[in-house]
């Protein structure tokens, strides 16, 4: 072959593109992830909701992508966070975290998902229209809470029959503090109970505010929903056994953690719920078909190394309605 036709052969062979050559992958679908608490504290609930993701059939990593901002208790960041996700073009925003963390991200956008997680009625915040018909961009999960106050007040009187005064420890950066505090002001009275408020933004207020209650001798705390709490809840139970304050909790994870008692529904299902839902919606589903999910039990667990710290004595009635004793 000349010189000619090896110049020749080159040249073409350079336009013929390589046969081994593969198509550049899609980008994996981002989730963004939004929570008013710490990644530290609240990893268990990270946790359920990539199990709900992965039941789902998405796993992070490999088919998607999840994007985390956490304000770590500081509400107020929210918003800035909730853009921020906006900005990075999610498929999904799971705004986790209760009520805050959900107007930010319905505030952020109203064309991307949403899916939140929260403790009181979201119809009552503008969220969605109906809980059976969405309506909008968002769907999700409530614990309602507030309902329940009544009953953790009347379980509360069981293990403390003495306390007339009870202390409603609430989070006032929480939107939904007036709803709380009405709601368990109303069940108090209904059982001859007389309550006081003593409020804590973060764990720093903690002391302060059993102080407060002890000083104007509440005989109970009764622990308003609010993820910070939840978050902090190693602190809180310890300086409970400190001040010898009976506590009802909201969710299991405060008794398993060594609070005295609790009662409410599983925070982890609701977290698992949010994976699947926001799965379903990677899927095509539209949020505003989604009927927003409630729980349908409920579980009261008691801690009786607790009860002998504190020098209560459980009634035996108490102990067969639980679901759960630790001991």
């Amino acid at each position: 072959m000349n010189r000619r036709k090896i110049l020749l052969y080159l040249g073409s062979a350079a336009v013929v593109p390589p046969l081994a050559a593969k198509a550049q992958p899609l980008p994996l679908p981002r989730v963004g992830f939004l929570n008013s608490a710490s990644p530290d504290n609240y990893a268990f609930n990270a946790a359920a909701f990539r199990d709900g993701l992965r039941e789902a059939g998405y796993v992070d990593g490999k088919n998607v992508t999840i994007e985390y901002r956490w304000a770590k208790g500081n509400y107020d960041q929210l918003p800035a966070l909730a853009a921020e996700l906006v900005s990075r073009n999610v498929a999904v925003i799971a705004a986790t975290g209760d009520i805050a963390s959900a107007r930010a991200a319905q505030a952020a956008t109203r064309k991307i998902p949403i899916v939140f997680t929260v403790g009181a009625d979201p119809t009552r915040f503008g969220l969605v229209d109906t809980l059976s018909h969405p309506g909008g961009n968002a769907t999700g999960i409530t614990l309602f809470s507030s309902t329940l106050s009544a009953k953790r007040l009347e379980l509360l009187r069981q293990i403390a029959p003495g306390a007339s005064l009870i202390a409603l420890f609430m989070n006032p950066d929480n939107p939904n503090i007036d709803a709380d505090v009405t709601a368990a002001q109303e069940a108090a009275r209904a059982l001859g109970r007389q309550t006081i408020v003593v409020n804590a933004r973060g764990p720093d207020e903690f002391d302060a505010a059993f102080k407060a209650a002890v000083a104007q001798r509440a005989g109970a705390i009764l622990l308003a929903s609010d993820p910070m709490f939840l978050g902090q809840r190693t602190k809180h139970i310890a300086l409970a056994v400190q001040y010898k304050v009976p506590v009802m909790y909201w969710t299991r994870e405060f008794a398993v953690a060594g609070g005295l008692m609790s009662y409410g529904s599983s925070i982890t299902w609701m977290y698992r719920e949010a994976g699947i839902y926001v799965g379903r919606i990677l899927k095509g589903a539209r949020p505003a078909d989604l009927p927003v999910l409630q729980p349908a039990k409920f579980e009261l667990i008691i801690n009786l190394n607790t009860a002998k710290a504190l020098g209560i004595a459980v009634p035996q009635s108490l102990l067969l309605r639980a679901d759960e004793v630790i001991q």
